[in-house]
């Protein structure tokens, strides 16, 4: 087999590896979407932007962005559906003291991990900064959770949980 041959194979291998593991992922999302649909209080997919992900992306070409091309982590989240309204293939889920989000994050890939991971919980307590005029929906925060991700889940151990009990080991 020649090299050029080599190429075009192993290329076509590693897309379909990865088509493969974002359809698994997507099921993953689908799946329990429908669960929540078959609880008391039903809960909806977020919609911030149509039926998808929110994720930190680029199409830049520049060198420190091309690693963004290929999404290795992301997240989606899910709201009550009496506490949210469709308009145009999005949802808009009013900001309020009582609301509450739940938020999957899948991390497919990083430096931090040595393994896919999956995050989940649930938000509450949202309140936006007074400056923050424009945020009257939840749907605007996920943009900025994903693209300050580094800030927010740096340490995603000690992200303070309702409940938890903090195991620390010492070496």
């Amino acid at each position: 087999m020649t090299q050029k041959e080599e190429i075009i194979r192993q290329t076509a291998l590693a897309f379909d590896f990865i088509q493969k593991l974002y359809l698994e992922v997507s099921y993953l999302i689908k799946e329990i979407e429908g669960t929540l649909q078959e609880e008391e209080e039903k809960f909806i997919i977020g919609r911030p932007a149509g039926y998808g992900i929110s994720a930190r992306s680029s199409t830049g070409l520049e060198s420190n962005n091309v690693n963004l091309w290929l999404l290795k982590k992301f997240a989606v989240f899910f709201v009550p559906e009496e506490r949210t309204k469709l308009e145009r293939g999005q949802t808009i889920t009013e900001l309020s003291k009582d609301l509450k989000v739940l938020y999957l994050r899948i991390v497919l890939n990083d430096i931090n991990i040595d393994e896919p991971t999956i995050y989940s919980g649930v938000l509450y307590n949202i309140q936006k900064k007074p400056q923050a005029k424009w945020v009257s929906k939840f749907e605007s925060i996920m943009g900025h959770i994903e693209y300050n991700d580094d800030k927010i889940f740096k340490k995603p151990q000690e992200i303070d949980y309702e409940h938890s009990c903090n195991v620390v080991e010492e070496g």
